[in-house]
């Protein structure tokens, strides 16, 4: 009788461990699943945080755009508003400049009108991260490019942030770029 049983126990054997193959795979497609889904969450999460910090460190930089302009020894007398940059091309050909370049440079973080110290008026084209990079440095280059362009007067290029990147760092030394430094202060939570 013993013999009989564990005879079929051990013909049944396969079938069970078949069976809890198939179980164990449905729990694991349901666990890798979860920890996708979790992955995909926590991303989303990183991509809406990237967006508050860089939102929060544009506030502070526009509340800091006459520090920004002393420090580049210049003086802040306006900053101008989307509208005016977008009258400022109106006003001139932008035939040869792609619909894209052209509504960044109407979208730029800040750009001020400012004056040197010997009071000649210049432009400031400024972009702000929380940490500087190489797409806005090309951006704050781009756009006192055409600054110079649409209206005759010498502009310069800023970017500021809490850090930047290290790839950055020779534009910054070469003077290409002003790089302004927000304070971690200013950026923390009151």
């Amino acid at each position: 009788m013993r013999a009989r049983l564990l005879t079929r126990e051990l013909i049944e054997l396969p079938e069970k461990f078949a069976a809890f193959v198939e179980t164990t795979n449905q729990r694991l497609d349901t666990l890798e699943a979860g920890v996708q889904s979790l992955k995909t969450d926590v991303q989303g999460l990183r991509d809406d945080m990237g967006i508050l910090k860089g939102a929060h460190a544009r506030n502070v930089a526009r509340e800091d755009a006459a520090t920004i302009a002393r420090a580049m020894g210049l003086r802040c007398t306006k900053t101008l508003t989307r509208d005016e940059l977008w009258d400022l091309t109106e006003a001139v050909d932008t035939s040869g400049i792609p619909p894209n370049v052209l509504r960044s440079f109407r979208r730029a973080d800040l750009i001020m009108e400012a004056a040197d110290p010997t009071d000649e008026p210049c432009y400031i084209a400024v972009e702000i991260s929380f940490t500087a990079n190489g797409r806005g440095t090309t951006r704050a280059i781009r756009n006192a490019e055409f600054l110079t362009k649409y209206t005759g007067k010498p502009a310069r290029a800023a970017i500021a942030g809490l850090r930047h990147d290290h790839q950055i760092q020779a534009h910054i030394d070469s003077g290409i770029v002003f790089w302004y430094q927000l304070e971690p202060a200013d950026l923390e939570a009151e």
